[in-house]
């Protein structure tokens, strides 16, 4: 690998480790605005980094013909700590700040359109639902007396 390639390769190293890092900012913003439990926080974490060993691989493969050069590791960690100090912590920053006034307002908007419908839903639920507690209990009885019945015909 003559001198222009291997600074090619150096570049891409850099633009690789500054998009893992990327990459990573994208999932940082998306558990800001949607919160969720340690076991998908975990999973994510997991389908993240075997991506990032896929990319980190290929770039090894096509550049390098597979092996390891530590100046590409160097380059994609120094890619990170640049993108890290230039751009991720106002990325994450400002774009989950964006995204959770976006989705409060989407929800004010879906709130005020079904309004109606939440209130309807209410007036009918009650007698729904003496309906349905009347028709349960009448299925209960008569579950019940089918089980008796069929107990008394076993033991014959």
């Amino acid at each position: 690998m003559n001198m222009a390639g291997e600074n090619q390769f150096l570049l891409h190293s850099l633009m690789m480790g500054a998009f893992i890092l990327f990459v990573y900012d994208i999932l940082r913003v998306i558990r800001r605005v949607i919160p969720h439990g340690w076991f998908w926080v975990a999973v994510e974490d997991l389908v993240f980094w075997f991506y990032c060993g896929a990319e980190v691989f290929l770039l090894m493969y096509h550049e390098s013909n597979g092996t390891l050069r530590w100046f590409a590791v160097t380059g994609a960690l120094v890619g990170m700590f640049l993108y890290k100090k230039l751009f991720g912590r106002l990325f994450v920053k400002y774009v989950s700040r964006g995204l959770g006034m976006l989705l409060k307002g989407i929800g004010r908007i879906w709130k005020r359109l079904f309004r109606p419908v939440r209130l309807a839903g209410r007036k009918v639920g009650n007698g729904t639902r003496r309906l349905m507690g009347r028709q349960k209990r009448f299925l209960k009885n008569r579950l019940t007396y089918f089980l008796k019945v069929l107990k008394m015909n076993l033991k014959v």
